[in-house]
């Protein structure tokens, strides 16, 4: 079995460099995701992301749970991510928006908490509130108070490390740049693929110790509501098969290797046993100085991820490259 590295964040503690994914369409079963989850602790994964946004908390925290029982792991050998959703970004409300996914997850602390996207929605129980004319509702929250809010929630014990999602330069620097400022973001997640390399972003977060994570990082399903159906499928690219083929590995496994040598973290999503396994097998190649190259060649700022019912916002597009 390929051995899991892991990363250190400016905080110190070690987050593992490969992640499991759970986002999905509505049309999966609840029940499915817990399998899975149970089936990628088995194949090796420790790092497990997921979202209030994404409603299978509950299930995760069971799969998660039950391989504690069973002695497959312990809790310290996970690493859990949540995301504070839109509608909880008042600062009152943050330490709300944790308690309730660590209730359905039935865990005393996460090991990531990220402000999910730089955009507060109107608070209440409809995850996507909207007027009269089918429009999102946006919430005036200025984004520092809800970072405030986070480094409670670290302070607390409730999150071990707190970062952020989606946020572009200028986000990133709003934050880093607050007056007292306690806890840096360790991290940024967002989008990104050989389509979409955000190289400058990267580099941004980088001379600031900012780890980036991939999500996306194998293009992504159609399934999903919220996908651009439109777009060439990743997996497909002639020029990633022929450096597959090259290397005996699969497309999606040198998406995911390209991802780790430019120094990301990177989420493979897969509830398939036999994919699972091959996306875990990618500490144990490496792509040579060409391949990065020619990798990096593919980059045509294509995303999969639609997120347009925003636009209205001031802060969208997010984690764009400026």
């Amino acid at each position: 079995m390929s051995k899991l590295l892991s990363v250190k964040l400016s905080d110190g503690y070690l987050m593992p460099a490969l992640g499991l994914g759970t986002s999905a369409s509505n049309k999966v079963a609840k029940s499915t995701i817990k399998e899975a989850v149970q089936r990628a602790i088995d194949v090796g994964y420790r790092h497990i992301d997921s979202a209030f946004l994404y409603q299978n908390e509950e299930e995760i925290g069971s799969a998660i749970r039950k391989k504690i029982a069973d002695g497959t792991v312990k809790r310290d050998d996970i690493f859990y991510t949540s995301k504070l959703w839109s509608t909880f970004c008042r600062p009152e409300l943050v330490q709300v928006g944790l308690e309730r996914s660590l209730k359905s997850l039935q865990l005393s602390y996460v090991d990531l908490y990220l402000i999910h996207f730089p955009v507060p929605l109107k608070p209440g129980e409809e995850i996507f509130p909207k007027d009269s004319q089918g429009k999102l509702i946006f919430d005036a929250v200025n984004l520092c108070s809800t970072w405030e809010a986070m480094e409670k929630c670290k302070d607390a014990g409730l999150a071990k490390s707190i970062g952020v999602s989606n946020f572009n330069r200028r986000q990133l620097e709003m934050i880093l740049n607050m007056p007292g400022l306690k806890h840096r973001p360790v991290c940024n997640q967002v989008e990104c693929h050989p389509y979409l390399n955000q190289s400058k972003l990267l580099e941004f977060c980088k001379a600031r110790d900012i780890v980036m994570v991939a999500y996306a990082a194998l293009g992504s399903n159609t399934d999903k509501e919220w996908v651009n159906k439109n777009n060439p499928v990743l997996l497909e690219d002639p020029v990633l098969n022929n450096i597959a083929q090259k290397h005996r590995r699969t497309p999606a496994q040198v998406a995911l290797r390209y991802q780790l040598q430019r120094g990301l973290l990177v989420l493979a999503k897969s509830f398939n046993e036999k994919r699972m396994q091959e996306n875990f097998q990618v500490f144990d190649f490496q792509l040579t100085p060409e391949d990065m190259q020619t990798l990096d060649g593919l980059n045509r700022n294509i995303r999969y991820f639609e997120d347009s019912e925003f636009s209205p916002h001031p802060n969208y597009p997010f984690s764009d490259e400026e």
